[in-house]
């Protein structure tokens, strides 16, 4: 593959979903979904409905940052002199191609709903963060679970059909009252944390760290022993630890990039929480939105986490300390 090749495909596929985004959209987007609001009104993420190409054009084109951190990813990639060595982030391999490639997806998958107010729209940006959340946390489990790539790819691509069809005729929450982007947030965390400290013990007790980050999001404990039904899901934290069976076989490093990603994601979701159009802060004809603000930030997460993802080097055994030699006195 010559090296530019996967950048020129990634421009091509945003020109032409530009293009056929416009010839659909130029006749209108007919009736909006059921929980979308009519032209003229506040939306539910804040910004004023408008007629036209773009429902929401501030939010919308606040996705093209995902466009531009997946096109830097490959710019990356393009100058990169081996391919897999020392680590699957480096070159054209196919995981790192798909990581790109579902940055890239988020911004036009999030612009869609935005863009449209359509069942669609908000279809294919769910799929699009799907897509994303997927690769990280099912990563770190084919390493601690010594997975072959085809397998992963598999179990990838499985898991997504699984959400797409159920999303789409059943409900978002596949009528089972389970979110896949937010506990996929969870079992990401959960696994870097074995991927860091793990251990036969670690293995079980990370399940518990579950619980921290849903206080994080919002979600006390005293909440879910209250509503067990409601939150039953709360039995896959210990999915990362039930596959995990082996220490990871590489290393991480932590500092900068990871804590980037981290404090991009954070700044961002306390963001979100304001651009909604019930917040005391909604200014619905500002061209500055809370919300697509939140789509900026996300961006910048994706691409600290593509350079933490980076750092990754075989693990190097620590070698035994040779026993010490009696001395002749």
């Amino acid at each position: 593959m010559k090296a530019w090749t996967p950048t020129r495909i990634a421009v091509a596929s945003v020109v032409a979903f530009a293009l056929i985004y416009i010839a659909f959209g130029s006749n209108g987007w007919g009736s909006p979904a059921d929980n979308e609001q009519p032209i003229g009104e506040i939306s539910r993420w804040c910004e004023r409905v408008e007629d036209g190409l773009l429902r929401e054009p501030v939010n919308a084109l606040g996705n093209l940052g995902f466009v531009v951190a997946g096109l830097a990813m490959l710019r990356v990639l393009a100058r990169d002199r081996t391919a897999g060595e020392p680590n699957q982030f480096t070159g054209h391999t196919p995981l790192v191609l798909l990581y790109a490639s579902a940055t890239i997806f988020l911004g036009p998958g999030s612009a869609v709903m935005h863009g449209t107010h359509t069942f669609f729209g908000a279809w294919i940006d769910n799929v699009s963060m799907v897509a994303y959340i997927l690769i990280p946390w099912l990563y770190n489990l084919s390493r601690l679970g010594r997975w072959t790539q085809p397998t992963l790819f598999r179990t990838y691509g499985a898991l997504l059909a699984v959400y797409a069809a159920g999303y789409w005729f059943i409900a978002p929450d596949l009528g089972i009252g389970l979110e896949f982007f937010d506990i996929s947030i969870g079992l990401w965390i959960i696994s870097e944390l074995l991927h860091r400290y793990w251990s036969p013990s670690m293995r079980i007790l990370s399940g518990f760290f579950g619980f921290v980050i849903a206080f994080v999001f919002g979600i006390t404990p005293a909440e879910m022993l209250a509503a067990p039904g409601e939150y039953w899901w709360v039995v896959f934290f210990w999915l990362p630890g039930l596959l995990a069976t082996n220490p990871p076989d590489t290393e991480r490093r932590y500092v900068p990039w990871f804590w980037v990603g981290v404090g991009s994601f954070m700044i961002a979701y306390a963001i979100w929480l304001t651009g909604t159009n019930e917040h005391a802060w909604c200014r619905p004809d500002s061209i500055i939105q809370a919300h697509a603000i939140w789509h900026l930030l996300s961006a910048v997460a994706t691409w600290g986490f593509f350079r933490f993802l980076r750092t990754e080097q075989p693990r190097v055994p620590v070698e035994a300390t040779p026993a010490a030699t009696p001395t002749n006195r």
